[in-house]
């Protein structure tokens, strides 16, 4: 399959993501004492190593990735599963084509994960939206010219844009209205707007495939936050055409973890589960595995908070750390289906493969095609409770739902995939994190703090696009230059 060149964005964002690669790196390399990397250091300390990475997903293999660039050789990364990526998986199709299981769009503003793919030598292609789309109500049909986004009420998206300009995204509850904000759901507050029939079940459906849950169960400041991180532009966060939704990764979302652990070799052992954290308060500090004890200096923990849980921590750690990931919600496994035909037929009729259902299991079904449309691939975001849990059973409904909205040719895919996230394995748990009311002020201020030598890394750290892959790579960067320079201090003192 072959890459496409990167678009390059407009100068002033090439400049900026340039300009925060470098500075990144340089400050990171200042940090490190003249001939305190590499082997030398790990033999004059035995087995102690700088620095080990639980967790190799994007922000884990970035973390480690800047390690190295910044001179360190002493370091491991630890992943549970017997592959990397995280929450980005790719479905192999066979021929060199792949669908993506988990986290695979890039957009407007994304600048950290764009300069991961453009280093990498990973190229993009822009998401397919154009035609007409598919509404299925009622054991109806109706059919509306795609604008790229889902057609929500521009009076309400400029009020929740204003709030947004309140809430700083990488720390929403020191908001000046984070009280009041986060005592209302998304739900509460689109209750009290009056809106029709029609523009609520838009509202709905772009927030749960955003959030991953339904707005009832999402505080009104974690989603202010979301909005915020993309420059406080509504559009810019839940569109397809200008969001964060226009473009894809060629070869998979996967391939830049793939490409980052190949080339950090030994470095990355996989199936290797931390069972048990000692001594993180003075340390060095023991990780244990089933593979063994790991000793480090500092600890980058690059997992969702809830898999923490899974963790035992001697000494225990503080109440408010121990309570957020105890409370962390897990409660957005979403799951994924791929249906592969010969051809894109539904293009061939004027559709871009958008289908959404008021009542069903489809939230919503996209075209997931190759750039070069060799092949047609429909994927969907699916209501688990309404869809059978056996594959041979889903795929057969899934596959009358798209023959209802572009034709018998739909009723014969050559492949079907599927992927649900909170059954996939228990290192996943779940694949978004949609805050709650009460919970960024309750427990948010325990959520970036270094907790002794522990290092908390993830896309829900990041100071922007939180929960996004372009988020992971952010809190990456961020933790590396962290450790490095707790690893200096300690060094010197």
């Amino acid at each position: 399959m072959k890459h496409k060149n990167l678009k390059e964005p407009g100068p002033a964002l090439t400049r900026r993501g340039f300009l925060g690669a470098a500075a990144s790196v340089t400050a990171a390399a200042a940090v490190l004492p003249t001939g305190a990397s590499g082997a030398a250091t790990a033999k004059a300390d035995g087995d102690v190593l700088d620095v080990a990475i639980i967790g190799a997903g994007l922000a884990g293999l970035t973390a480690a990735r800047d390690l190295r660039r910044a001179g360190c050789e002493s370091f491991v990364v630890l992943e549970a599963r017997d592959r990397v990526g995280g929450r980005t998986l790719n479905h192999d199709l066979g021929n060199g084509y792949v669908s993506e299981a988990g986290g695979q769009w890039i957009g407007p503003g994304q600048t950290a994960i764009l300069d991961l793919a453009r280093e990498l030598g990973v190229g993009t292609f822009p998401t397919y939206w154009q035609g007409k789309l598919t509404i299925l109500a009622d054991g109806k049909r109706a059919t509306v010219e795609s604008d790229g986004g889902f057609g929500t009420d521009p009076v309400l998206r400029r009020e929740l844009e204003e709030m947004a300009k309140l809430v700083p995204s990488g720390a929403p509850w020191t908001s000046p209205r984070a009280a009041e904000f986060d005592a209302m759901s998304l739900a509460d507050w689109l209750a009290k707007k009056n809106l029709a029939p029609a523009d609520q079940f838009n509202w709905v459906l772009a927030a749960t495939l955003t959030s991953g849950t339904a707005p009832t169960k999402i505080s009104l400041l974690h989603y202010l936050a979301l909005i915020n991180s993309a420059d406080c532009n509504y559009e810019r966060l839940e569109a397809v055409k200008g969001g964060a939704q226009e473009t894809r990764i060629a070869g998979g979302s996967q391939i830049l973890a793939t490409k980052m652990a190949q080339a950090l070799g030994d470095k990355v052992r996989l199936a290797s589960p931390v069972l048990r954290i000692e001594n993180w308060t003075d340390g060095p500090v023991a990780i244990h595995t089933p593979r063994g004890v790991v000793r480090a200096r500092s600890v980058i923990v690059a997992l969702s908070p809830p898999l923490c849980n899974q963790i035992a921590f001697e000494p225990p750690l503080p109440d408010k750390r121990r309570e957020l990931q105890r409370r962390w919600p897990a409660n957005a496994p979403m799951r994924k289906t791929v249906h592969v035909y010969k051809k894109a037929f539904w293009r061939e009729k004027g559709f871009n493969g958008w289908v959404v259902q008021a009542q069903g299991p489809v939230l919503w079904a996209f075209d997931n095609s190759p750039e070069d449309v060799s092949i047609g691939v429909l994927t969907a975001f699916v209501n688990n409770g309404m869809l059978p849990t056996d594959p041979k059973q889903a795929e057969a409904e899934l596959s009358r739902i798209y023959a209802q909205a572009f034709g018998d040719e739909a009723l014969h895919p050559v492949a079907y995939h599927d992927y649900d996230w909170g059954k996939a394995d228990r290192w996943s748990l779940s694949c978004a994190s949609p805050v709650p009311p009460g919970f960024y002020t309750t427990y948010g201020d325990a959520l970036h703090p270094a907790v002794g030598r522990l290092i908390w890394s993830g896309t829900e750290t990041a100071d922007i696009w939180a929960t996004s892959m372009d988020g992971a790579v952010r809190s990456g960067h961020k933790a590396a230059l962290q450790a490095l320079r707790d690893v200096a201090a300690r060094k010197t003192a």
